[in-house]
C-alpha cells in the first residue's frame, strides 16, 4: 500500500479520517479505501473463494494501485464467475479473448491466463491439502517472527518476508504464476495471516481480537 502523506503522517504512519478516527496512512480519505481498511484488511479469512479471489487480484494489482483493483472488483467477480474454482478452471481460449475485450477489468493477457491456470492448480492443491484455507493458515507466521512493535518505519521495510518467500516458492513449484513474495505478502496482510495495522490505528486491536478468537482450519 502506498500513498502520498504529509510530515505528520509520515512520522506516525497514521492519518486522521473525515470521521476523526486514526487509521493506517494508506487508507487516506477515499470512501472505498476507508471501508476496505476498516472492514476487510487484516481480518482473518477461511473462505477458499475469498482466498483465491484475493491472491488473483493481488496478481492483477502488480504495477497498479490497489484502489484501481478495488474499484473494479465487482467487474472481476462477474468476469471470473465469482472466483468459483471449478468454473474458472474450466475457462478456455474463447473466455480469454472475451475478457481481453472487457474494459471493466485489467486487460492483461498474462494475468487473465494466470488466473485460469491458478484455479486449476488450486484445485490440485485442495486435493493434496484439503482446502486453500488449511494450506495458507498452516503457513501463518509464528508470533516470534513478527516485529514487537509495528511502526510505520517497520511496515515500510516488510514488502516481503521469509514466510511469504517460502509460500511463493512452494506455490511456484506447484505450478502457480504471478505469486511472487511481495504479492504473497500483500495477500497475507489482507487475509489476516498477519496483523499489519500500524500501532495506534483504531482497527489494529479489533483485528487482533478477531485473530485471537479465530479458529484456525
Amino acid at each position: 500500500m502506498t500513498k502520498n502523506i504529509n510530515d505528520e503522517d509520515e512520522k506516525s504512519g497514521l492519518i486522521t479520517g473525515p470521521d476523526g478516527k486514526r487509521r493506517c496512512f494508506w487508507a487516506g480519505s477515499s470512501d472505498d479505501y476507508i471501508e476496505y481498511h476498516d472492514k476487510e484488511w487484516g481480518r482473518p479469512v477461511t473462505s477458499d473463494t475469498r482466498l483465491f479471489e484475493k491472491i488473483c487480484l493481488e496478481g492483477f494489482q502488480s504495477g497498479l494501485s490497489w484502489l484501481t483493483i478495488l474499484r473494479k472488483r465487482e467487474n472481476f467477480r462477474k468476469a471470473f464467475h465469482g472466483f468459483d474454482l471449478e468454473k474458472v478452471a474450466s475457462m478456455g481460449e474463447k473466455d480469454v479473448e472475451r475478457l481481453l475485450q472487457n474494459a471493466g477489468i485489467v486487460r492483461h493477457q498474462g494475468k487473465i491466463r494466470s488466473t485460469i491456470n491458478n484455479a486449476q492448480k488450486a484445485i490440485e492443491l485442495c486435493e493434496a491439502e484439503g482446502t486453500l484455507a488449511k494450506y495458507f493458515w498452516a503457513h501463518e507466521p509464528h508470533h516470534m517472527e513478527r516485529p514487537q512493535e509495528l511502526t510505520y518505519e517497520v511496515l515500510m521495510t516488510l514488502g516481503k518476508t521469509p514466510k511469504s518467500t517460502e509460500i511463493s516458492k512452494d506455490l511456484k513449484k506447484r505450478g502457480w504464476s504471478f505469486v511472487g513474495p511481495t504479492t504473497v505478502y500483500a495477500f497475507m496482510q489482507a487475509m489476516g495471516l498477519v496483523n499489519d495495522h500500524v500501532e495506534g490505528c483504531f482497527v489494529r486491536e479489533e483485528c487482533e481480537r478477531e485473530r485471537q478468537a479465530f479458529e484456525r482450519p
